[in-house]
C-alpha cells in the first residue's frame, strides 16, 4: 500500500472517530430542551413581530429561523400562575386561590407531574436558573403564609419538583429576600448574620427599625410609585422587610450577567447528557436595573434598556450552545410569563420615554388583564436544522408544552388540560388549540376559534396604579379577534347565539361553580 495513501487513510479514520466522539451528544430522540422565559415581555416587545420599534436581534434570530407563533398564550396574565401552568400542564385556576406569590410556600405539590420530573424518566439532567416565584417551603395555604427559614436548607422547592439543579431568586427582584438560592441554600450566607424576612401577611409592618422607602425616601436611588416602600437594598425600596444576610445580597445591575453565567456553566457541565434548562430571566420586570453597559441604549429608559440586555443574554447563551456543538440537538422554546406593564411600582420613565414603541403590539389590556395583551405573548420554537423557518397562526398555550415534550421524548404521560402540539412546534403542521381558558388574578375568560368571551366581574375597570384595562364589567363581553384584534367592538348584544354558545363551552370546562350564570358575577 502507498505510504501517503495509508497515512491519509489512518488520518481519516482518526478524524471520523474523534468526530463521532465530539458529537456523542445523542440523537434527535433525546434532544436537549431549553425554555427561555422572560418576565412581563409584551407581544410587541420583540421586533420580529413587527409591532413595536424596539430592536431585539438575538430573539429575532430564533423567531426568523424558527417558528413564530402569532397566537401563543401564557396561561395567566400574572407570573406565578403562568409558571405553575407551564411546568405542570394544568390550568392555574385549578389550584384554589393561586395568585402572585409574596414570600409564600411551594404551590406545586411534590406529587404533581412537572416537565423536569417527566424528563428525569428519560435520564435527563434538569436545571432552573433565574426567577422562581412558585413559593418555597411548606407554609400554610396556597398563598403561603408560613414563614420561610432562609438560614437553613429550604425545602420543598425546585429540587423537590424535579430539578436536579436550581440557582434562583425566591420571588421577584422587587421583593425580599434579595439573595440567590442554590439547591435550597442561600448563596454566601454568613451564619453569624442570619436573614430575617417578613411581609404584611406575616407580621404587619415590622421593618426591624431599618430604613424603608416609606420612612427614608432620601436614601433611595429609585423612587417608588406604589407598593414598593419596604426595605431599601442597593438603593431600591422593595416589597417586604429584610434584616441581615449582608454577605449574600445580590447586585441588581449584575443580575443578568450572574444568571447568564450560571446558565452557561450548567450547559457546559451537562453537555454530555441530555439536559433540560429552564432559563427564567428577570427582565423586564421591575425594578429595571440594566448594567451600565446597556444604560441609554434603547432611548426608552430602563425598561427598554433591560429588554436589550435580555436580548444580549439570549444571544450569549446561543453562542455557548454553538461553541459547544449543541445547537443541532437542542430545542429552544422562547416565551413570556404574561403581557406588558409600564409603571409597575417605580418611577423609571417607562411611560414618559415610550415614544412610538407599542409593548402591547396593538392588543388591548396588559399584565393583570383578561383582554388579549394580558396573555398573548411572544412564543417561538427553534431547533437548528430541524425546525424550518415559518409563521403560525394556530393557537398554542404554554400549558401544551408538557404534553408536547412528553411526546418528543417518547413518553406516554399527558396532562388533562394540555394538548400534544409537537407537530405544530417542530413542523408547523396540524391544527392548534380550538379553545382555551384565559386567566387573570383568578378571573377567567374563554377563547374558542376567533372568538373571546369575558364573563361579568365586579371591580374597577382600569387598574389605576398601572393604567391597564382589566376586563371587568357587569356585562358579558364578546369579541371576534379575526375582524377586531384590538377588541374595540363588543358584539355581545348582537351575536346572541354565539354568546350562548361561548358561555356553554366556558361552563363545560370551568365546572359546576359556573353552572348558575349568576355565579359569574364575582366580587
Amino acid at each position: 500500500m502507498n505510504f501517503n495513501y495509508a497515512k491519509s487513510f489512518i488520518i481519516s479514520i482518526l478524524i471520523f472517530i474523534l468526530g463521532c466522539e465530539s458529537n456523542k451528544n445523542y440523537s434527535n430522540n433525546d434532544p436537549n430542551i431549553i425554555i427561555i422565559y422572560t418576565d412581563d415581555l409584551g407581544y410587541g416587545d420583540v421586533s420580529a413581530y413587527q409591532k413595536g420599534t424596539l430592536k431585539t436581534p438575538n430573539i429575532d434570530k430564533l423567531a426568523n429561523e424558527g417558528i413564530r407563533f402569532n397566537f401563543g398564550y401564557a396561561s395567566s396574565a400574572t407570573c406565578s400562575p403562568s409558571r405553575y401552568a407551564l411546568l405542570t400542564g394544568k390550568y392555574p385556576w385549578r389550584k384554589d386561590g393561586l395568585r402572585v406569590i409574596t414570600g409564600g410556600s411551594l404551590v406545586i405539590d411534590t406529587t404533581e407531574m412537572t416537565i423536569p420530573k417527566l424528563l428525569k424518566r428519560k435520564n435527563y439532567r434538569t436545571g432552573i436558573v433565574g426567577k422562581w416565584h412558585l413559593g418555597l417551603g411548606s407554609g400554610d395555604g396556597v398563598a403561603g403564609s408560613g414563614i420561610i427559614d432562609y438560614n437553613s436548607t429550604i425545602s420543598p422547592g425546585p429540587n423537590e419538583v424535579g430539578f436536579d439543579y436550581s440557582h434562583i431568586m425566591a420571588d421577584t427582584q422587587d421583593r425580599v429576600p434579595t439573595v440567590y438560592i442554590e439547591n435550597g441554600d442561600v448563596v454566601n450566607l454568613d451564619p453569624n448574620d442570619p436573614i430575617e424576612v417578613n411581609f404584611f401577611h406575616q407580621k404587619k409592618h415590622d421593618d426591624y427599625g431599618l430604613p424603608t422607602g416609606l420612612k427614608n425616601p432620601e436614601l433611595t436611588t429609585m423612587k417608588w410609585h406604589h407598593g414598593h416602600n419596604g426595605s431599601i437594598i442597593n438603593g431600591v425600596p422593595r416589597i417586604g422587610y429584610m434584616k441581615g444576610g449582608n454577605n449574600a445580597l445580590w447586585s441588581d445591575i449584575d443580575m443578568a450577567d450572574h444568571f447568564l453565567q450560571k446558565a452557561k456553566e450548567y450547559i457546559k457541565r451537562n453537555k454530555k447528557n441530555p439536559f433540560f434548562l429552564f432559563y427564567t430571566l428577570q427582565q423586564p420586570h421591575v425594578p429595571r436595573t440594566p448594567h451600565p453597559r446597556f444604560e441609554g441604549l434603547s432611548g426608552m429608559g430602563p425598561r427598554g434598556d433591560v429588554i436589550i440586555e435580555a436580548d444580549w443574554a439570549i444571544g450569549e447563551l446561543y453562542k455557548t450552545l454553538e461553541s459547544e456543538n449543541l445547537l443541532d440537538n437542542t430545542l429552544i422554546i422562547f416565551s413570556s410569563d404574561n403581557g406588558p406593564v409600564l409603571n409597575d411600582g417605580y418611577f423609571d420613565d417607562a411611560v414618559e420615554k415610550l415614544g412610538d414603541h407599542t409593548p402591547k403590539g396593538g392588543l388591548r389590556g396588559g399584565k393583570y388583564s383578561l383582554f388579549e395583551a394580558g396573555t398573548r405573548v411572544p412564543f417561538i420554537s427553534y431547533w437548528k436544522g430541524k425546525i424550518k423557518p415559518g409563521i403560525s397562526n394556530e393557537m398554542i398555550s404554554q400549558i401544551d408544552l408538557l404534553n408536547s415534550i412528553s411526546k418528543l421524548v417518547g413518553l406516554e404521560y399527558r396532562s388533562k388540560d394540555g394538548i400534544d402540539l409537537l407537530d405544530l412546534i417542530l413542523n408547523n403542521k396540524g391544527k392548534g388549540r380550538e379553545e382555551l381558558i384565559l386567566e387573570a388574578s383568578t378571573r377567567t375568560a374563554y377563547r374558542k376559534g376567533d372568538w373571546v368571551m369575558i364573563p361579568p366581574y365586579k371591580g374597577q375597570s382600569i387598574a389605576k396604579n398601572v393604567n391597564i384595562e382589566l376586563g371587568n364589567s357587569m356585562d358579558f363581553k364578546l369579541y371576534n379577534l379575526k375582524d377586531d384584534p384590538s377588541q374595540k367592538n363588543d358584539l355581545s348584544n348582537i351575536e346572541d347565539k354565539k354568546l350562548k354558545e361561548m358561555i356553554k363551552g366556558f361552563v363545560k370546562i370551568r365546572g359546576k361553580e359556573f353552572t348558575n350564570i349568576k355565579n359569574l358575577v364575582l366580587e
